[in-house]
Parts: structure tokens; sequence; C-alpha cells
């Protein structure tokens, strides 16, 4: 017999799985399969929600990191032509020294603000997998309490 002659005979199309009646084929005295298989739903729920909001972070992270690259060449053919038309080699190493320290304080802006970025976004999905963990224990607290 194979696996797909065996789940055919429990009636489960592999394809198609229908979770209720796949469930309410194993069903246990004293549990409410129907809100079992709600609050899973959710926790499915949330983490696509949770991984929406990765997969945006980062998108946008690396067009920033494009555009931060472009922008850096810009400035490194920009940084070129200034220096190479410097007067003087004193003139040159002055203009070269200002650049410099105008392309470091850049990359720090850049780092920081790619930082930030990352930050947000990992907390919008940290707050969707963290409301629903509550919900889930209030869900589980209200379960215990219901009468039977």
């Amino acid at each position: 017999m194979t696996s797909k002659d065996s789940s055919a005979s429990i009636g489960l199309d592999l394809n198609k799985p229908d979770v209720q009646k796949l469930f309410s084929d194993f069903m246990v005295p004293g549990v409410d399969m129907r809100s079992l298989i709600s609050s899973q739903q959710k926790n499915i729920a949330a983490l696509t929600q949770a991984n929406q909001h990765a997969v945006e972070g980062m998108q946008a992270l690396a067009q920033r990191q494009l555009e931060i690259m472009k922008q850096t060449m810009v400035s490194a053919a920009d940084a070129a032509k200034q220096v190479s038309t410097s007067g003087n080699p004193k003139e040159a190493a002055a203009k070269q020294a200002e650049l410099a320290k105008a392309a470091f304080e850049q990359a720090v802006t850049n780092m920081r603000e790619m930082a930030e970025m990352v930050s947000k976004f990992s907390n919008q999905a940290f707050d969707v997998i963290s409301k629903r963990v509550t919900e889930g224990f209030d869900e589980i607290k209200q379960r215990a309490q219901a009468p039977r």
C-alpha cells in the first residue's frame, strides 16, 4: 500500500488537505477542535503578516542600499574631479581631506539610517508575533475558565 493509498483511505487529499476534516477524525474528548483550529489559523495569519513585514523591510533596505551606492558613485566622481582641478598639491591634499571627512560622515549617516530601517521592520514583525502570543495565552485562559 502506498502513502497515496493510505491517505486516500482516511479521506485525505494531499493536494488540498481539509484540516477540519482531518482533525474531526481524531476527536479527543474535552478538546474543542474548532477553537484549536481557529487558534492555529490565527497563528498562521500572524506569521504570514510578520513575514510580510520582514519581506517589505528587506525590499526597502535593498532599495535604499542601491540608492546609497548610486549616490556614492556620483560623489566619488565629483570628488575626483574636484581634486584633479585643484591648483596645487597643498590645495589638492586639503580638498582630499575635506572630501574624505564628508564621505565618512555620509557613510555614518547612511549606516544609521539603514540600522533604523532594520529596527523598524523588525519591531513591526515582532509586534505582530508578540500580540498573537498574548492573544493565544488569553484564549488558553478563557478555555481553562470555561464551564465544562
